[in-house]
């Protein structure tokens, strides 16, 4: 009887346990039918976000290509015939808009060249014109004077055929600083250098450059405009304003023949930084004004929005992978410590 019992119990036992078998493997197979949508969304998503990437990393490359190595292996674009014979080029007689004026004279470009200091125009005029034998001429001007100057320039360039506008000419900050230390003339110079110039001298020479439906308008941004850059805060407004004003000019003015460029280099070995002893060294990662000028004109034509040179576009695209927090943190770390040397190199 005992033994009965006991196949019996094991009898029940081995029942419940198939049944329960069974009742997992159901439920396993109803959990498994219902994930399996579930991973193949999620495997159709991956599948398009590596493409995405892929196709990025493609794109990319052919621009990186196409903007800063094909044009120095093929031949050179003659800008005379392509934009005009004469170039205006605004903060010409040091760094990037000397380099810059000396460039386009190599391609054979007339030059003039716009700055306040007459004894360094005239210098570099001489300079240009008996390095690459074009004609030059000058215009003496301060922009920081605001809006009296203009007609005198409208004036000047009234009769000449202007192909090029390189609105170059831009000031900083005597040193990174806050927003509330700047004084109102450092403010007003700012927005007279660093915006109206653009915006007048563009004005100025696109109506001739529509008229014979051909020309070029070079604007000098910054590529603090790529994420907000505190203590440099009215010096990187004013450049974003120049690389809006650049981008939407050219898809305003295209259909018409003009090609509009906003140029966003990072850091060159300019007089401009010489506050600090940190950045202004030469570095792998700053170029010269002529290294960088040289660059740069190789792109014009090609890109709308560029650094300008492939050192400062590798630079550019790391910039953009940063959080905005991120850069601004950096940025502000990096300031203040510019800042404590300028103080302390003025303290001496």
């Amino acid at each position: 009887m005992s033994a009965l019992r006991f196949f019996g119990i094991s009898a029940v036992g081995l029942v419940m346990t198939m049944a329960a078998v069974d009742r997992f493997s159901l439920l396993y197979r109803e959990i498994s039918r219902s994930c399996s949508f579930y991973i193949e969304a999620l495997a159709i998503v991956g599948a398009w976000y590596t493409v995405r990437k892929v196709v990025s990393l493609a794109l990319g490359t052919y621009s990186a290509l196409r903007l800063h190595v094909i044009p120095k292996l093929s031949g050179e674009v003659d800008l005379v015939k392509k934009y005009g014979k004469w170039a205006v080029v605004t903060g010409s007689t040091d760094g990037i808009g000397k380099a810059y004026a000396e460039v386009l004279a190599k391609h054979g470009v007339n030059v003039i060249l716009v700055s306040r200091s007459k004894e360094k125009l005239e210098a570099v005029s001489r300079s240009i014109s008996e390095t690459y034998k074009v004609e030059t001429d000058f215009i003496v001007a301060d922009f920081s004077k605001g809006r009296e100057l203009y007609p005198a320039i409208k004036e000047a360039l009234k009769d000449r055929e202007i192909g090029i506008l390189v609105n170059n000419v831009g000031i900083f900050y005597a040193y990174t600083d806050y927003f509330t230390n700047l004084s109102e003339d450092t403010l007003w110079d700012l927005i007279h250098v660093n915006i109206a110039s653009a915006t007048m001298m563009t004005h100025i020479v696109l109506p001739g450059m529509v008229k014979k439906k051909k020309g070029a308008i070079v604007n000098l941004s910054s590529a603090v405009c790529c994420q907000p850059t505190p203590m440099s805060t009215v010096y990187g407004a004013s450049k974003s304003y120049l690389d809006y004003f650049s981008r939407a000019l050219h898809y305003e003015y295209a259909s018409k023949g003009i090609f509009v460029q906003s140029l966003t280099p990072f850091i060159t070995t300019t007089k401009m930084l010489l506050f600090s002893s940190t950045i202004s060294k030469r570095s792998v990662f700053f170029p010269t004004p002529e290294e960088y000028a040289s660059h740069a004109v190789s792109t014009l034509g090609l890109s709308i929005r560029t650094t300008g040179c492939w050192k400062h576009a590798i630079q550019w695209t790391l910039g953009e992978c940063l959080p905005e927090w991120m850069w601004a943190w950096f940025a502000l770390y990096l300031s203040r410590i510019l800042r404590k040397q300028a103080l302390a190199a003025k303290a001496k």
